[in-house]
């Protein structure tokens, strides 16, 4: 394999981790070369107004928020490469990536922050209504829906989870369940079932997101009777799960059972020297736009001793 250029640090995925990250290994002096894969910005590019990240007192919308942040990495050094990373090597000391395009690059650091993608229902009403009522994160939109009707499809910890923290918003919050029972954890399910204002719709599957510019309401149908009803709410909530972006690590890394990478606890370091992991691709609790903002600059840190600490300069 021939390697056509040596980097120090590399940083893969370009959401708030990725671009944190290269904020801080820049300042550094790690000339950090960022690849933004085939989404810059991850998934707050499909956010419409962030209003919980400090610092944006009149709240931002996702995509500008992205792109201060790209902003910010560039103005202290960082390369960013509008490419996608293909395949990973990491037998040996020095971490060999190579690129869409074809080209080998050698990197004595590695900075993994390619994220997570939330799962949909697969609807062509859940695309149109998108960031129109229908949003895959509760704590991040909830507010907007606040003394209103929403919905929430899932039977796991998140969907109970979603509903739970909706239901201290809304009047009433409807849980679509496909199934007779959920598989969220016992406690959860308790709490649900014990708050008045979660209804839950058991053996329930969603036909279709009504509205033209906005949500509202969902038919759903009855997979015992068959029968349909519509629902009137103002969000729809999907708590189906995400699935981590860390597909092209399998070989290399350690991940749970859902393909989250595992880090070493208080830290990003990974199970192997010099790889280290940030942001929503091995956090699967929080998923907030400023805890991988805070674990993309853990990375950095990491990886700066890290090099400090093989010599390599």
């Amino acid at each position: 394999m021939s390697v056509l250029e040596k980097q120090k640090c590399v940083i893969i995925g370009s959401g708030p981790a990725g671009y944190t990250a290269a904020i801080y290994a820049a300042r550094a002096g790690l000339n950090p070369v960022l690849f933004t894969g085939k989404e810059p910005g991850g998934q707050l590019m499909i956010t419409t107004d962030v209003d919980n990240f400090p610092g944006y007192p009149a709240g931002i919308m996702g995509p500008e928020m992205m792109e201060d942040f790209r902003k910010q990495a560039e103005r202290f050094g960082t390369e960013i490469r509008y490419e996608l990373i293909t395949g990973v090597d990491f037998t040996g000391p020095v971490h060999i990536l190579t690129t869409e395009s074809g080209k080998n690059i050698e990197a004595n650091t590695v900075i993994i922050s390619t994220g997570a993608t939330a799962k949909w229902l697969g609807l062509d009403s859940e695309k149109r209504l998108m960031n129109k009522g229908v949003s895959a994160c509760a704590v991040c939109d909830g507010f907007f829906f606040r003394g209103m009707d929403v919905a929430v499809v899932g039977a796991g910890d998140t969907a109970a989870e979603e509903a739970s923290y909706l239901a201290k918003l809304c009047p009433k919050v409807h849980l679509i369940v496909r199934r007779n029972e959920m598989r969220a954890s016992k406690i959860m399910q308790e709490r649900v079932k014990n708050t008045p204002n979660i209804v839950i719709h058991w053996n329930t599957e969603t036909v279709e997101i009504l509205g033209e510019n906005e949500t509202e309401a969902v038919r759903v149908k009855n997979n015992v009777n068959g029968l349909e009803e519509v629902i009137p709410v103002k969000g729809f909530f999907v708590a189906i799960g995400h699935q981590p972006n860390t597909s092209i690590f399998e070989k290399w890394l350690s991940m749970d059972s859902s393909g989250y990478l595992i880090a070493q606890q208080g830290s990003t370091k990974t199970d192997i020297p010099g790889v280290f992991v940030s942001g929503d691709a091995a956090d699967k609790v929080y998923r907030q736009a400023i805890t991988a903002a805070g674990t993309g600059c853990m990375a950095a840190l990491d990886a700066e001793r890290y090099l400090v600490e093989h010599v390599i300069s």
